[in-house]
């Protein structure tokens, strides 16, 4: 059947943003529309091979190397840049930055994909929108250039959108010791407390902070990338990302952020849709079951395979074990590893360890845009020698690629110790798996809040949320002996889990249809 019209889809690196935009390709083809999915070359090993053999999405893969050169020193000018020190691609417009190479080659290729399939062909159809990641507005001056709608994409929640949004608007960075803020427009379980707001500088504790994990260490990621938002308070960057755009999509859906949703409609004037969570196939079909990763998601390298972590998870009784993720993009300091690696050798508790190779290292990680690290790069970062042994059978540590969805369906994880990024909250939210919050930046402190003050299934691991130190040992086992014990956030856990055991949203397949019809006008 041929499809009723084109949208491209263009992700940011990393697994967090690349895989919501697989998911959400897959089901703009169940409307009939064909997804034109843009990579740089060098990010096709993260794509699951099922997509190439999927007659509504294409994979275009655009020839793009990555060089990492040294990032400039943080400014008092940068504290303005949006999440990522991006450059714009092939024309500037105002307020724009030092051209990166990397996306100034990604978007020639773009520009030559749109000329060879739609503007040398005058009688054919142009693509309906490009839904854009908003860390990619670099590139809006190429679409808006041939009058392709634009449309912003949120691999985010509703929930840190609105936050942010509200806490700029209620002035919150002026906020004095032992204050409370209302957030006009929101719920009265998220306003925000003085602690809420005290963290990290974002433009220094980038992954695992530098300098042996100083927090104030001037090191930071490759290619001049400055990642974290704005300090609490103020102007959300997304407002100029978003700039032009006619609608905006959030992987979330009405049932879980509702409230979330209409507010941010409200403020902004613009149709704001909720479109996920953007989760495999596969997790929606297996509710109630134990789920296997490697049918939807590409194995990176492991030193366990999912065959050996079921095995040791069917050892343990039920919700006995404490899963310890940070991701593939982010992580504590050096000397936070310490304290965590302290806590669960003292800890009575069973548990799993997943630790990405780089970690503890200033820098994304290793394998963050696509490129396959060397044998020196995997051997850098955190790695808690001698810890395996002390344990024994208690404890699982993982280095490298885990099964995740796999490890959260399975009846014996009781608690998910998480950094709280929008994915892992919302793969554990649907297998009622209560969470342990350590965030590190960005969106994920505002989702820390949600799910601990206003979801009530988890609890911050810093003592008041206060995360501007550096968290010890004695936070870590109260947090996971606390969380591990309380029945009735277990309860509550298992209760939201209710909103997915139908499966994918029906709010959410209605608003990909409206969205659909909004665009195909």
């Amino acid at each position: 059947m041929e499809a009723n019209g084109d949208i491209l889809v263009l992700p940011f690196f990393g697994q967090g943003h690349l895989f919501p935009c697989v998911e959400l390709c897959k089901n703009l083809s169940s409307h009939n529309c064909k997804s034109i999915l843009i990579i740089p070359s060098h990010l096709s090993s993260s794509i699951p091979s099922t997509l190439h053999r999927h007659p509504l999405v294409e994979v275009l893969q655009i020839p793009a190397s990555y060089s990492p050169s040294p990032p400039p020193p943080p400014t008092e000018e940068s504290d303005n840049l949006p999440n990522v020190e991006q450059g714009p691609g092939p024309g500037s417009g105002p307020g724009s930055r030092p051209v990166n190479p990397h996306h100034k080659e990604l978007g020639k290729g773009i520009e030559s994909f749109l000329s060879e399939r739609y503007i040398n062909y005058p009688g054919r159809t142009r693509p309906w929108c490009v839904v854009m990641d908003v860390m990619m507005s670099w590139s809006k001056e190429i679409f808006m250039r041939e009058k392709i709608p634009i449309v912003s994409f949120f691999t985010s929640g509703a929930s840190s959108t609105a936050l942010e949004y509200a806490a700029w608007k209620a002035r919150a960075d002026d906020m004095k010791p032992g204050e409370t803020r209302m957030l006009s427009g929101l719920p009265e379980s998220m306003s925000l407390s003085y602690s809420d707001l005290k963290r990290r500088d974002p433009r220094q504790h980038r992954r695992g902070g530098g300098n042996g994990g100083n927090r104030r260490g001037p090191d930071g990621p490759p290619g001049g990338m400055n990642f974290g938002p704005p300090r609490p308070g103020q102007r959300p960057r997304w407002l100029d990302e978003a700039e032009g755009s006619t609608a905006f999509l959030i992987n979330t859906c009405h049932d879980l952020e509702g409230p979330f949703l209409e507010y941010l409609a409200g403020q902004i004037g613009k149709p704001v849709i909720g479109i996920g969570p953007l989760l495999p196939e596969s997790y929606w079909k297996s509710i109630g079951s134990v789920l296997h990763d490697r049918e939807s998601r590409p194995n990176r390298g492991s030193n366990y395979t999912e065959d050996e972590v079921i095995q040791w998870l069917d050892s343990k009784p039920s919700q006995s074990v404490i899963y310890v993720s940070f991701g593939s993009e982010v992580g504590p300091t050096l000397e936070e590893y310490d304290q965590l690696a302290n806590a669960l050798l003292d800890s009575n508790r069973a548990f799993i360890w997943v630790i990405q190779p780089g970690s503890g290292m200033p820098g994304p990680p290793p394998n963050f845009f696509g490129e396959k690290p060397n044998s020196n790069a995997n051997e850098e970062g955190y790695y808690p020698h001698g810890l395996e042994e002390k344990v024994g059978e208690r404890g699982l540590i993982i280095k490298g690629w885990a099964p995740q969805l796999l490890i959260l369906s399975h009846p014996s994880t009781g608690g998910f110790l998480s950094h709280c990024g929008w994915n892992s909250t919302v793969e554990a939210i649907g297998r009622g798996v209560p969470i342990l919050a350590w965030p590190i930046r960005g969106d994920q402190f505002y989702d820390a809040i949600f799910v601990a003050k206003y979801l009530r299934v988890g609890q911050m691991v810093a003592s008041g949320g206060d995360f501007s130190e550096m968290v010890k040992k004695s936070e870590i086992m109260k947090g996971i002996e606390g969380l591990m014990e309380d029945r009735e956030v277990h309860e509550r856990a298992i209760n939201l889990r209710g909103l997915f055991e139908a499966g994918f949203p029906s709010s959410s397949v209605a608003s990909l249809k409206a969205f659909i019809e909004l665009i195909s006008k």
